[in-house]
């Protein structure tokens, strides 16, 4: 049973609410084991609905799925200079197994590029084996020292997708199109909206060319990295040598991407849509889109209202709707808080009456309740469904475009509104990686990405915000998770 202590308001302490709802909701908990966390079943749940929704949209692009060893020798990490450099402080290292020293330490896996491309090695032999397009569903390890339950901890789960190509054109086709089936799943699924564009160098994934990122903006105005593809070039092929014979016969190294999403996407579905009751959930994504609460006063009416439940159950399953039934033994007041902090999308409440009626009470989570026919159901629940995927994406995008902030006429009005309520601030950078640093020092804003042309303002900016130096190009501000 969930927990009856109301959740601290999301505009008094908004990481409390955070906190609170995930307990409140049974997502997930603490785990023994310090910075890892225990999944619970109804936030498990949500993660094999976005499991499912990705893998299938993976495998239509013919992409397959693999597994690799959870560790990896130490030496492979150290081919690669710059990806090795940038997981470093993250590691953790096996030293003994068996009751004995090992002649080499073993690292956990923070991810997988490097035993991945060892295989490939191995696999790749000519051009007719190209291309190769694999994804791994797995969990990974990177010792955080502050982490935040789904959205950074020391154990999460993830896909990580790995290919390799015969050119670098391909490679970058398949990294820009990977991050589009992102934020399609993103914004259709999780009706969470992104902006998607490249990553500057300081934020570029160790070891790649170029990294592209889907940017989010939760309700406390903070960003969230909700999903990263990288063109990883032939560093790896060539630390690895990754080659084939080309069809003239000569010998080339592949080139390789690498792109993943993680557990981190349900912190951000929490932090998107959640409300001071709890958990809101788009139904796309809902364990259970809909469930019906029996309702009766009398002994005697039990037995029929539950018949009559178990019908309607039988009727919504068979027209595709994701329903469960409440038989508890318990007040109905207390079940709908229950599944209202869940953030079950419906609520259908039966009793006598409605059954001699013919209708039933149906109860949005996003508010309103109102009789319906029990006639044409099934039929009427994907309209109800449909209509709060929309609402929810809809309200998601005007709240970032309420908080973004184009073309800021100065340094201090940069500064002043990432130090007031903040969000998303587009302006112009000089492309000094030395500026970049700076602003992130003084503002703790990072450049979240190089937005792709769609997202750009309409008047590209002249000047950067912080040095007013000839801008070279538009970037992405926020204060990030």
């Amino acid at each position: 049973m969930a927990d009856n202590k109301a959740l601290t308001p999301r505009a008094q302490d908004f990481s409390a609410w955070y906190n609170d709802l995930i307990m409140k909701a049974e997502l997930a908990d603490y785990s023994p084991v310090r910075g890892c966390m225990v999944i619970r079943p109804n936030g498990y749940a949500i993660w094999e609905q976005m499991q499912r929704a990705l893998d299938d949209a993976f495998k239509a692009t013919g992409h397959q799925n693999a597994y690799f060893p959870l560790f990896i020798p130490q030496s492979f990490l150290s081919k690669e200079a710059e990806h090795v450099e940038g997981f470093a402080p993250e590691l953790a290292v096996v030293t003994h197994g068996g009751g004995k020293e090992l002649e080499e330490p073993l690292v956990v896996r923070p991810t997988s590029e490097t035993i991945i491309y060892a295989m490939f090695s191995k696999w790749i032999q000519s051009w007719r084996d190209l291309p190769v397009l694999m994804n791994q569903w797995a969990n990974v390890v990177r010792w955080e020292m502050r982490t935040r339950l789904f959205l950074r901890t020391t154990e999460f789960l993830w896909q990580e997708g790995h290919t390799a190509h015969a050119t670098e054109a391909e490679a970058e086709e398949e990294t820009l199109m990977i991050l589009g089936l992102y934020r399609r799943f993103m914004e259709e699924w999780m009706a969470m909206p992104v902006i998607t564009g490249r990553k500057t160098d300081a934020e570029k994934f160790a070891g790649a060319l170029r990294t592209y990122s889907c940017e989010a903006l939760m309700q406390d105005n903070k960003a969230l990295q909700a999903g990263t593809s990288h063109n990883l070039g032939q560093n790896f092929a060539k630390a690895f040598d990754v080659t084939y014979q080309t069809s003239e016969g000569g010998l080339a190294h592949v080139w390789n991407t690498s792109w993943g999403v993680s557990t981190r996407l349900v912190g951000g579905l929490i932090m998107t849509h959640g409300d001071d009751v709890g958990m809101v959930c788009p139904p796309r994504l809902a364990q259970w889109q809909a469930v019906i609460i029996p309702i009766w006063r009398k002994d005697e009416e039990r037995e029929a209202t539950f018949a009559a439940a178990t019908a309607m159950q039988q009727e919504l399953r068979a027209a595709g709707v994701r329903v469960t039934t409440d038989l508890r033994d318990m007040k109905p007041g207390a079940k709908y808080y229950e599944w209202e902090a869940r953030g079950t999308p419906f609520r259908l409440e039966l009793g006598p009456r409605d059954i001699a009626a013919g209708t039933v009470m149906l109860a949005r989570r996003l508010g309103g309740k109102e009789a319906i026919p029990m006639a044409g159901l099934g039929a009427r629940m994907h309209e109800e469904m449909a209509a709060m995927q929309q609402a929810l994406l809809d309200a998601a995008l005007a709240r970032r475009e309420a908080a973004s902030l184009r073309g800021p006429k100065s340094k201090e009005e940069f500064i002043a509104f990432l130090e007031g309520n903040g969000g998303f601030v587009y302006a112009g950078w000089c492309g000094d990686p030395a500026v970049e640093a700076e602003i992130k020092e003084q503002t703790k804003a990072t450049i979240r990405c190089l937005p792709d042309a769609e997202f750009r303002s309409a008047e590209a900016p002249t000047t950067c915000i912080w040095t007013g130096r000839p801008a070279t190009v538009e970037a992405l501000f926020a204060r990030a998770y």
